[in-house]
């Protein structure tokens, strides 16, 4: 290597100014824009576990969701005017049909990758129910909907409720025989709703079924208000987990006060990031080897036809499950028909689904007690009724998903359609019940083998002969981590005491706290270890650094 004779103090020079000039430029931009709070935002931790990646799996489902939507708007057009077919698909030329099934039928193949841009959109969409459902189900079984999550908990339930109808919107837009058969059980479920049902279905439909203004109103909800909605809620629900900070699991050196895991950049962005690749790569994959949907095989809808074994896509399918499984019920009231066997399954039910989701957190709070913070998640295992709640809950959907297709089962199997009906109608009854029973046993017997193994030591294998002549197995103890995951993670709260005092609503509160809490034993932390709680007046620290140390 060669110096020349003055390089390094012109080198030095050169680095100061361009130092003083980042200076000063960072100083004019923090002046004007929070770029030191940016700073540190992107040194914010975040617990690393599998399990905290299903809400990123919907979010960049709503993205691949939104990029392909956009697409497909360009060629989609929403209204049920007829047109005779003249496009390439030969089958259905010289075909009446609506314009909005004429122009899916063209995007699909006559448009340039429309056919692949469809696919990918309806995967991206069963992908972000089903990611939204698991990350709701794991915040539920890990108790991350407790304080300060409540208003998180309730968004993610509305995000829920929202894809549901979002879902239901685009698949009904193509106006093939498929949709168009459940337009029509739409309609009778808006009829079923007492006084309001008659006004709400002209409203929808612009006359009487099929009328001539619902696939214009499903459009605009479709691209414009749902997508509005979910994408708010989505912006809200990310501020507050950067506001509140993660959960994470019990661990030695984590606790309600810190936050361990990768640095926000560039650790848990890259992370991200190719999370974010491999769900595009995936739904691309799906969308250009998997067929779904194909409206052209259905043909366009007419009210006096059918499809054969129609079945909606499965977030919908619990509600065609339930409106099979209850029998025939109507009534006079006031010169009105009251149809129960729609109006329950179809409307009440799905009401009380989500009055109990919204409700939860604040009844388990009620009933426990417990107003703290809690940022360390639940082993389901340490919560059997709750974990009994959600496995009831389910398997309960599941016997109603089952019971949408009873026709197809029946016909696959060669099983009496009646006879497999009132099977389904006693699972829907049995099944849930049993299922909490077995689960709140299996969590006690786990909790049991663990004090167990903890008491007695881990088997080694290593078989020794006492001096009596008998044989002995040599345990040793717990590694330091399984020992405290054990004894301390998310301590149990006390339920309040059903000491008799008080009014009947205060002893009530007493028995189902100690049942929710289930039997405690008395917990301590191993040596060392910080046991102290976040208390409901002292507020935990909003950020941390990698190591778990508290942050700003």
């Amino acid at each position: 290597m060669i110096f020349f004779p003055g390089g390094r103090r012109k080198a030095q020079a050169v680095a100061g100014k361009a130092r003083g000039a980042a200076e000063r430029g960072t100083g004019a931009l923090d002046g004007r824009l929070p770029v030191s709070e940016g700073g540190r935002l992107l040194r914010k931790a975040f617990p690393d576990h599998w399990s905290f990646y299903l809400g990123e799996l919907a979010l960049y489902s709503l993205i691949v969701l939104l990029v392909t939507g956009v697409y497909l708007t360009l060629f989609f057009k929403p209204s049920m005017a007829e047109v005779v077919y003249e496009g390439s698909y030969v089958p259905l030329r010289g075909i009446r049909m609506s314009e909005a099934f004429a122009s899916t039928v063209d995007i699909s193949f006559d448009v340039r990758g429309g056919l692949l841009i469809r696919q990918v959109h309806h995967w991206a969409a069963l992908v972000f129910a089903a990611a939204i459902g698991a990350h709701l189900l794991r915040i539920f079984f890990t108790g991350a909907f407790r304080k300060p999550r409540e208003a998180n908990w309730i968004i993610g339930v509305t995000l829920f409720m929202l894809a549901l109808a979002e879902g239901f919107a685009g698949y009904s837009l193509p106006d093939d025989l498929l949709s168009g058969t459940g337009l029509r059980i739409a309609q009778g479920i808006m009829l079923s709703i007492p006084v309001v049902g008659t006004y709400a279905q002209m409203f929808a439909f612009g006359g009487e079924f099929p009328g001539d203004d619902i696939i214009s109103r499903l459009y605009s909800l479709h691209i414009l208000l749902l997508p509005g909605l979910i994408v708010a809620l989505v912006v809200v629900h990310l501020i507050l987990v950067f506001y509140l900070k993660h959960t994470q699991w019990a661990a030695p050196g984590r606790t309600n006060r810190n936050a361990v895991g990768k640095p926000m950049f560039p650790q848990f962005m890259t992370t991200s990031t190719g999370l974010m690749f491999m769900v595009s790569g995936v739904l691309a994959f799906l969308g250009a080897v998997a067929q779904i949907n194909p409206v052209w095989t259905y043909g366009p809808y007419r009210p006096d036809h059918v499809s054969t074994g129609s079945q909606p896509d499965w977030y919908v399918g619990f509600l065609e499950g339930s409106l099979r499984l209850i029998p025939r019920w109507e009534t006079e009231v006031a010169g009105h028909t009251v149809m129960w066997n729609v109006f329950l399954p179809a409307v009440a039910l799905p009401a009380a689904l989500f009055t109990v989701l919204y409700a939860y957190p604040f009844l388990e709070a009620w009933a426990t007690g417990d107003r703290r913070e809690h940022h360390l998640c639940d082993r389901p295992r340490d919560r059997p009724v709750r974990t009994g709640f959600g496995v009831a809950g389910t398997s309960f959907y599941a016997v109603l998903l089952l019971a949408g297709g009873n026709d197809i089962i029946s016909l696959v199997f060669d099983v009496s359609l009646n006879l497999l009906t009132w099977i389904f109608r006693i699972s829907a009854l049995v099944v849930p019940v049993a299922a909490f029973m077995v689960t709140k046993r299996v969590c006690l017997a786990l909790q049991e083998a663990e004090y167990e193994r903890m008491e007695e030591g881990e088997e080694t294998g290593d078989v020794r002969q006492s001096v009596e002549g008998g044989y002995v197995e040599r345990h040793r103890p717990l590694e330091a981590a399984e020992r405290h995951t054990v004894l301390r993670g998310s301590l149990p709260v006390p339920a309040p005491a059903a000491d008799g005092r008080g009014g009947r609503l205060a002893r009530l509160r007493g028995v189902l706290g100690t049942w929710v809490t289930g039997p405690s034993r008395p917990r301590q932390a191993p040596p060392g270890e910080d046991t102290s709680e976040v208390t409901a007046g002292e507020p935990a620290q909003r950020g941390s650094s990698a190591d778990g140390s508290p942050g700003s």
